[in-house]
């Protein structure tokens, strides 16, 4: 899928329409029910309750409560370094408004706003 999803191992009961299958769902006996990547539905979460499935693995994103905001703090000030040294020779940035000063301005401004 993507580099922000992680398989994850879930009960049947816990999957909802719309989610995503990380490897094939099999049957007892190793024939595929549904393929790796395949979209639930209501209609196909239905048919494996029917079928006596308990469990799927889904792509699941990851865990966004895990992120450190002092972690956030760290990268966000780097990244603000970073611009400070790529910019280091275009003159003083406190009043010109022309050229690199105007530039590294404009991405302070955004780069403060911008979390990622």
């Amino acid at each position: 899928m993507n580099a922000a999803a992680k398989p994850t191992e879930i009960d049947l009961d816990q999957a909802a329409a719309g989610m995503t299958l990380a490897s094939a769902l099999l049957d007892a006996h190793g024939g595929v029910l549904l393929p790796r990547d395949a979209a639930l539905t209501d209609s196909m979460l239905a048919s494996l309750r029917r079928r006596g499935v308990e469990r799927c693995v889904v792509w699941a994103p990851e865990e966004a409560a895990a992120v450190d905001p002092a972690q956030l703090a760290r990268e966000r000030e780097l990244r603000m370094q970073r611009l400070q040294r790529l910019f280091r020779h275009s003159g003083d940035d406190t009043g010109a408004e022309t050229g690199g000063g105007l530039l590294l301005r404009v991405l302070r401004a955004y780069r403060e706003r911008d979390p990622a």
